[in-house]
Formats: structure tokens, C-alpha cells, sequence
């Protein structure tokens, strides 16, 4: 029986009743032995664990490892992910580049972009990496945020596998396509926003399943593209008939601005899809996601320190406007996820016990220790 009348975006949290903590470091440890058992060397394996552990603590469950570690085993397994990809620039000038990420996860190739797209915004002022024949990019934020950590406004997006309804339509022909911008603070923490353009990442069900909670009216559809106003359970795992209902873009309807979330999606299949090479999600044949970085160089346009500054007092301006009724406080994109680390470094990470079991079943069977808790 699914849980009912949870209050928003509680129900993709981990109910006290079912966590187990773990630290940092212990997740840390565990997740690159389980990537260096799939064939990855010493530094991607630990670049694949930091992407995904951050996500965990930033309270990004959705693509920390509750959600994609076992995908990305099972990917490794059948040969869908390659271990060792010779990935290359294919095309570049001074500001820009592609790269054929001969069929490499995401996590382990798109840094390495966005390291690129920094280089040519330190020579020339902004930076844009576009990525064909790759795969999942795991926590979008992430690469966003190495621009941040050099200056810089960093930029990421993916297009994703079809799963969502265009506005109007009854078939998935569109993915989540999640866009995170990241921008530095002096004094605050940085802005940082990352969202699907669908009205709730596609990641979010599986936790929403893993939790027996439901979806609220206006997230999915039904098989005839009806938007479903009413709470419902999340749809079965899979695409086209195999689903159970299908995602809505933001906005859920027409009248509360669905055509916004639908364009949105549009942007990232054109700017993340047909710009690289690769396609687009429903296009035969695609290699499965594309993905479009870009750094920006503050130093470009204007001082830095002027900038973070005032991000600083705009961040205050926002975080002291008046809360509406019902609301303790007014916060930023980024904010949440900044107190998540804070606390989570104090707690450690809750997941699901269903995901310890997990780990003690794969450790055993990779001959790795099991030292989480």
C-alpha cells in the first residue's frame, strides 16, 4: 500500500523507519571498488564515486547511488558501458568542441569536458563542449559546478531517452532533459539550479516506488496523454507500452504552463542532441544521450569580485523577502542542497535499507569487503 498525504517532496526521502546511515568516506570507498571491479582504472574510478557520492550529499538522491550505481553495474555487465573509452575531439575551434564519447559513461566523460570548456573560457572568455555517443551523465549539477569552482558560470544539459509527453501528445517522444546552471557567491553559497524540464525527474520514481509513496495530480498521464489529477502510484519502470503512465512536462497542463516545459525539453534535444552529432531521443539508432557543457568566464564581461557580490546581495534580497503563509523562509536554488551537505557530513548519508541489502549482495559477489555499516 502506497503511503498517502505525504507532504511535498517527502515522499522521495528515505522514512526514518527504513535508513541506514553511512559516512562519506565509507560510501566513498565502497562505490570505486564496485567501478574498479567493472574495469575502470584507479582515477575514473574515483571520479565515478565522487559524482556520485556528491549527489548524495547534496540530498540529490536521485542520481547518487540508491539509483544509478546498479544501472551503471548492470550497463558494464552487458557491455552497454564501455570501461575504457578512447573518447575524441572531433571537431574544434578556440571556444568550442565535440567529443565521440565511444560509448562512455557520462560521470567519467563529461568532466573531463567541462575541464576543456574552463581551458578555452580562461583563453577566450567562455567555453562550449558538446558530447555524442555517451551515456548517463549522472548528477547534472556536478559539472556545472567545476566551472564555479574556477569563477566561472557553469552551464550542463542532457537529451535523454524519450519518456515524456509533449504538450498535447500521447506518446513519449521527448526526454527529462535536466538543465543545471551554477553561478559563484562571495560570502553565500553558490546558485546552483538542476531540474528536469518533465514536472518530476524520471529518477524520482524509482524512489517513489522504493518509498510506496505516490505521485501528486498533474505529474504523469495516462496512456491516452490525460493528464491524471489525482495522486496516483508512480508508473512501472520501461518506455512506450511498457510504462504504465507517462511523465507531463512542467507545468503538467496546458493551462498551468506545459507548453513552457515542453520547449524547455525541445531546447536541450537541440542543444544536447541534434548539436552534437548524436541526434535526438527518438531518433533510430541513438546512441543513447547527449550532452552540452559551457563555462562562462566572469572576467569576461565584468570584475569577478563586483559579480560574487553582488550574487551575494541578490541571494539576500531573496532569502529575506516575506515567506507566504504556510512558510518559515524564502530560498534559493542551490540553498537546499548547500544545508544538505552540512548535515549530512554531521549524520551521514540516509539510504534505504533495500540498498544496503544491495550493496552486501554485490560486494559479495565482486569479492569486495563489505565496510558501509
Amino acid at each position: 500500500m502506497l503511503r498517502r498525504g505525504t507532504k511535498l517532496l517527502e515522499q522521495f526521502k528515505v522514512q526514518p523507519e527504513d535508513q541506514v546511515r553511512v559516512t562519506e568516506d565509507n560510501l566513498r570507498k565502497t562505490v570505486e571498488a564496485v567501478f574498479s571491479k567493472m574495469g575502470l582504472d584507479s582515477s575514473d574510478s574515483a571520479l565515478g564515486a565522487d559524482v556520485l557520492v556528491k549527489a548524495d550529499m547534496r540530498g540529490v538522491d536521485t542520481h547518487g547511488v540508491s539509483n544509478m550505481l546498479r544501472s551503471y553495474v548492470t550497463g558494464y555487465g552487458n557491455g552497454e558501458l564501455n570501461s575504457h573509452p578512447n573518447w575524441t575531439i572531433t571537431r574544434e575551434t578556440p571556444a568550442t568542441a565535440n567529443i565521440d564519447g565511444d560509448r562512455g559513461l557520462g560521470i567519467i566523460v563529461t568532466p573531463k569536458a567541462m575541464d576543456i570548456a574552463i581551458e578555452k573560457a580562461k583563453n577566450v572568455g567562455m567555453g562550449v563542449v558538446t558530447i555524442h555517443n555517451s551515456r548517463h551523465l549522472g548528477m547534472a549539477s556536478y559539472h556545472a559546478l567545476k566551472a564555479v569552482d574556477n569563477d566561472m558560470i557553469g552551464m550542463c544539459m542532457t537529451s535523454c531517452p524519450p519518456g515524456v509527453l509533449p504538450t498535447f501528445g500521447a506518446e513519449p517522444v521527448l526526454g527529462t532533459n535536466p538543465i543545471a546552471i551554477a553561478a559563484p557567491a562571495d560570502k553565500e553559497a553558490p546558485f546552483v539550479f538542476d531540474a528536469a524540464m518533465s514536472a518530476v525527474a524520471g529518477n524520482k520514481l524509482g524512489l517513489a516506488r522504493r518509498n510506496g509513496t505516490q505521485l501528486l495530480a498533474g505529474w504523469v498521464a495516462d496512456h491516452d496523454g490525460s493528464p491524471i489529477m489525482e495522486e496516483v502510484d508512480p508508473p512501472t519502470p520501461g518506455y512506450e507500452g511498457s510504462a504504465s503512465s507517462y511523465l507531463l512536462p512542467v507545468g503538467g497542463t496546458r493551462e498551468l504552463g506545459s507548453h513552457k516545459g515542453y520547449g524547455m525539453m525541445c531546447l536541450v534535444d537541440i542543444l544536447g542532441g541534434i548539436l552534437t552529432g548524436g541526434g535526438y531521443g527518438m531518433n533510430p539508432g541513438r546512441p543513447n544521450f547527449g550532452h552540452y557543457v559551457a563555462a562562462y568566464n566572469i572576467e569576461a564581461f565584468m570584475d569577478t569580485k563586483e559579480f560574487k557580490r553582488t550574487m551575494d546581495e541578490w541571494i539576500n534580497m531573496l532569502n529575506s523577502s516575506k515567506p507566504a503563509p504556510g512558510h518559515d523562509r524564502v530560498m534559493y536554488p542551490g540553498q537546499p542542497e548547500h544545508e544538505a551537505v552540512i548535515e549530512r557530513s554531521e549524520n551521514g548519508i540516509p539510504l534505504h535499507y533495500e540498498v544496503i541489502d544491495w550493496f552486501k549482495d554485490i560486494c559479495g559477489e565482486l569479492s569486495i569487503p563489505f565496510s558501509l555499516v
